[in-house]
């Protein structure tokens, strides 16, 4: 079955039927990928070290918001 035919027949589905399709699709697109966080977890470890050694200039928060 191709990708349109699946389209057109889960647009004829009752709206339900259509939310529980879109949640389980949405759902395994949401996995983990530990290669991702370990990146994420390297760079925000990089970004601490960086304000803490004041390398980055930093701003308060009316500054950021012109307040």
């Amino acid at each position: 079955m191709s990708n349109v035919q699946i389209l057109e027949e889960a647009l004829r589905l009752k709206p339900q039927e259509k939310f529980m399709i879109i949640e389980t699709l949405l759902q395994s697109l949401d996995q983990p990928d530990n290669k991702i966080d370990d990146l994420w977890a390297n760079e925000a470890e990089k970004r601490l070290q960086n304000y803490r050694n004041q390398i980055v200039k930093t701003f308060s928060f009316s500054e950021v918001f012109d307040l």
